[in-house]
């Protein structure tokens, strides 16, 4: 299945946020390897901004991606639903999520939610999850509370 077509978006206030923090959270990145540095901030359910950054390591398998960062900064500040995300990373192609961060950005965001992909100078194109993971796996699948065990 291809993706739809790039629909950027106007760079609201909160996009603008979004960007900034995610282009912050690039410039913290640590990836002496791929020199591929990403940033990724996220908007929780309160409103709140979490922001990650990808994280290499000489044994590649563990690397942390920014989504997976950001993701994880929410969880540990009370936050458990993504209402809107944004990846921003360098090239000419778009940086969208790869699939285990489709996935785990999956488990925190149904299907409407959209994910905007930037590069340093502007953003390039919106997705919603549904578009990036169609036809899911989900929290849901299970019956689970996506709010987590302590909601």
């Amino acid at each position: 299945m291809t993706l739809a077509p790039p629909t950027p978006d106007i760079l609201t206030p909160d996009l603008s946020r979004l960007f900034d923090a995610a282009l912050a959270a690039q410039g913290r990145a640590y990836a002496p390897y791929s020199r591929f540095p990403v940033g990724a901030a996220l908007r929780d359910e309160a409103g709140a901004l979490h922001a990650g950054c990808n994280v290499e390591n000489a044994a590649y398998p563990v690397g942390t991606c920014a989504e997976a960062g950001a993701i994880a900064a929410m969880i540990a500040s009370g936050g458990r639903r993504i209402a809107a995300l944004l990846v921003l990373g360098p090239g000419p192609g778009l940086v969208t999520p790869c699939g285990a961060c489709r996935q785990r950005i999956r488990e925190f965001a149904g299907p409407a939610v959209r994910v905007h992909v930037a590069d340093a100078t502007a953003l390039r194109a919106s997705f919603t999850v549904g578009a990036l993971l169609p036809d899911s796996f989900g929290p849901d699948n299970l019956g689970a509370d996506p709010r987590g065990p302590h909601a």
